[in-house]
């Protein structure tokens, strides 16, 4: 199994690319400071990738259609809120519970994904609001923009709240841009 793991960091890396081995001591690690790096090597050829939650985003288009094979390590998960069908790694947790969760992903191969206590599908009117909130609209040029009322856009964003726990605007953008709805660059 090669595993590639994207951390700017080069302290962090060096650790999970040693916990990673002394988990799974078969796994090759191979670690790159910058997507551009794993660019520039074979970037498809990983069975696992391990990014920084900012790679990600930054890289979404590329690692979208690998999230069945990709983990976000994140730093604290405070206001960010990601979807259930992501793999997430909290490193500011201790190292045993880091241990712990890496031994439980790499355990089943990467293919356990990781449950959020919301479980949701947005319909497609609920998607077309939230893509025009990540792109600033307020509630009544939303309305005027999809030909509904003020009162139908305040319900719409109310369900989208509930439905994914999500209650900022930047929080909604990232969950927004983590499942494909908009571009990064598009925001």
């Amino acid at each position: 199994m090669e595993i590639a793991l994207i951390d700017p960091n080069t302290i962090s890396a060096k650790g999970m690319k040693m916990m990673i081995n002394e988990i799974m001591p078969e796994a090759t690690v191979r670690t790159f400071p910058d997507f551009g790096a794993l660019a520039d090597d074979t970037p498809y050829a990983y069975s696992c990738y391990f990014v920084t939650s900012q790679v990600y985003v930054l890289y979404s288009r590329f690692f979208l259609p690998l999230k069945e094979k990709t983990v976000i390590m994140t730093y604290g998960h405070g206001n960010m809120s990601f979807p259930s069908s992501h793999k997430l790694l909290d490193l500011y947790d201790t190292e045993e519970r880091i241990r712990r969760n890496l031994s439980q992903l790499l355990g089943n191969n990467g293919t356990d994904t990781q449950q959020s206590p919301y479980e949701y599908d947005l319909s497609p009117r609920e998607i077309e609001v939230l893509v025009l909130v990540t792109k600033g609209l307020i509630n009544k040029e939303i309305a005027d923009k999809l030909n509904i009322s003020l009162t139908t856009v305040i319900s719409h964003r109310k369900n989208i709240t509930e439905k994914l726990g999500i209650k900022s605007v930047s929080g909604l953008t990232i969950y927004a841009v983590m499942n494909g709805y908009v571009a990064p660059d598009g925001i």
